[in-house]
């Protein structure tokens, strides 16, 4: 045998199957093993040392901390017990969803060191995945008293769901991203490049209101006026109409920010917005008028929500700051809170108790469940990519939509009722 075929056939004889390891080999007579090796000293996380086709396997350092050997992790006799325990004391220390089980690929089962699951805490639960989106979920709507969920999507289409079955009922396609969609009534409206479009689901009516420069990328309604944010920074307003060609007249059009106006919430008889200029301003909801602008933000206001008294800001500065009226109606930081990551959105609600819950997505595909006020953790959902958004549904239901097209739907556990002796 040729000295050099037999150096190459000992190197791969040496080496075990990525294949065989993932369960899929089909080779009657591979010229990988089929066993697990021996690792070498500092190898990592549970001693796989094949880099098969140039993929890292599963226990690369690009997902498992160093262990300096296989014996390290294992004991002295091998025992895959010990391994059991040590990656359930990781995950308890440092919770991380494992990328490869998500894609339904991970091999350690119980031994991995991170989570195989969407979540953690008590009290909440998935019921179900809808993944028919391609792009970022932009807009997640549920019509009051409808059984249809709207979902909206830069993949260009609105997707409608039976609430009943789960599946998908219709696709709507736009030839446009769609950057954003709420619901008011029987109204949908959906921003796209330059316009909103509003479809009226009880007569089936169609309409598309004019004014926006560059995607709209928020929109809320309040005072019977639909706000909308455009990317040129300007903020315009419809109110109803009696004119027989739309239902909607343009009253005003708000101009104040620099950059694009990336979220809205109203509160107090007031408009919020905040923008990748770093500011958020307050208008009032009356004359349409900034009463002030708020600076304390050093980077994009990615989202605000009000919640009771308080106005709640975030940003890519990785911060969330609650803010309170101190004297003559001015608003003043009374709290800053300090994420590890940027935030991408806020959302409040109660849970099944009625507890106000603040949930605080991050730029880590992590969504942090706070108690207010304390803003003690409570739990932390996990996605495949950053949840975009987050939307309150009837009956304890809850979703979430993540920039790879991921829509979850949540449900809040009752508490079981203690019996009285």
């Amino acid at each position: 045998m040729d000295t050099k075929f037999a150096r190459r056939t000992e190197r791969i004889g040496s080496t075990t199957c990525s294949y065989w390891r993932a369960g899929r080999c089909n080779r009657n007579r591979c010229r990988f093993l089929h066993i697990e090796t021996p690792s070498p000293p500092a190898a990592c996380g549970y001693g796989n040392t094949a880099y098969s086709y140039g993929k890292k396997p599963h226990s690369s350092s690009e997902n498992t901390p160093k262990y300096g050997s296989k014996k390290a992790l294992l004991g002295d006799n091998g025992d895959r017990g010990d391994a059991t325990r040590v990656a359930k004391a990781f995950k308890k220390s440092s919770p991380r969803i494992c990328k490869y089980w998500i894609n339904n690929n991970c091999v350690h089962g119980e031994q991995c060191l991170y989570l195989h699951s969407w979540f953690r805490g008590d009290g909440f639960s998935t019921v179900t995945k809808l993944h028919e989106h391609k792009k970022v979920i932009t807009g997640i709507a549920l019509p009051v008293g409808s059984d249809k969920l709207y979902s909206g999507s830069t993949d260009g289409t609105v997707r409608i769901w039976d609430c009943h079955t789960g599946q998908c009922a219709k696709v709507i396609n736009l030839g446009a991203e769609v950057t954003s969609l709420i619901s008011e009534g029987s109204w949908i409206f959906v921003g796209l490049q330059n316009a909103v479009k509003a479809w009226n689901i009880q007569t089936m009516s169609e309409f598309t209101l004019d004014g926006p420069k560059g995607r709209v990328r928020a929109m809320t309604v309040g005072n019977n006026t639909l706000f909308a944010g455009a990317e040129d920074g300007v903020i315009f307003a419809w109110r109803g109409s009696s004119k027989a060609d739309s239902p909607f007249e343009l009253v005003a059009s708000l101009t104040g920010h620099t950059k694009a106006v990336v979220c809205l919430a109203v509160g107090c008889k007031m408009l919020y917005s905040g923008s990748m200029d770093q500011s958020i301003k307050v208008w009032d909801m009356d004359t349409l008028q900034c009463t002030m602008t708020l600076n304390d933000h050093t980077d994009v206001v990615t989202s605000h929500i009000c919640w009771d008294q308080y106005l709640l800001s975030s940003s890519s500065d990785r911060t969330i700051k609650v803010w309170a009226c101190i004297e003559a109606g001015s608003l003043e930081v009374i709290y800053t809170h300090t994420e590890e990551n940027g935030v991408v959105s806020l959302f409040g609600m109660p849970d099944a108790e009625g507890k106000p819950i603040l949930f605080s997505s991050c730029r880590d595909n992590s969504v942090y469940m706070y108690e207010l006020p304390s803003f003690s953790e409570r739990g932390r959902l996990f996605a495949k990519k950053d949840v975009a958004l987050i939307e309150l549904g009837p009956g304890g239901l809850f979703f979430t939509g993540d920039e790879s097209g991921l829509l979850m739907v949540w449900k809040w556990l009752e508490v079981p009722k203690v019996a009285s002796s």
